[in-house]
């Protein structure tokens, strides 16, 4: 009998189910990631996420890869975007 635990995602901090016994069954094989994307989530995180916030960290990966490629290619020109106070 496969053992399932109940956690807590530390990212949004919402119950979920991790199948960690049988993981082609578990709520985060259905986010697909790359070694590079995984890497990037490990290193923020020491716990599993929940699919959701897998899917919201694969798009934060891409949106800072996509801003560290613009930034060096703009250089100087590039500016930080602002935040608003």
């Amino acid at each position: 009998m496969c053992k399932h635990e109940q956690k807590y995602c530390p990212r949004c901090e919402q119950p979920f189910e991790c199948k960690v016994g049988s993981i082609l069954l578990c709520q985060c094989s259905s986010v697909i990631l790359t070694d590079a994307e995984r890497d990037f989530i490990t290193g923020l995180y020491e716990d599993c996420l929940c699919a959701r916030c897998l899917a919201d960290m694969k798009i934060l990966y891409h949106k800072q890869t996509f801003q560290s490629k613009l930034k060096k290619i703009l250089g100087v020109l590039y500016r930080e975007p602002h935040l608003p106070r």
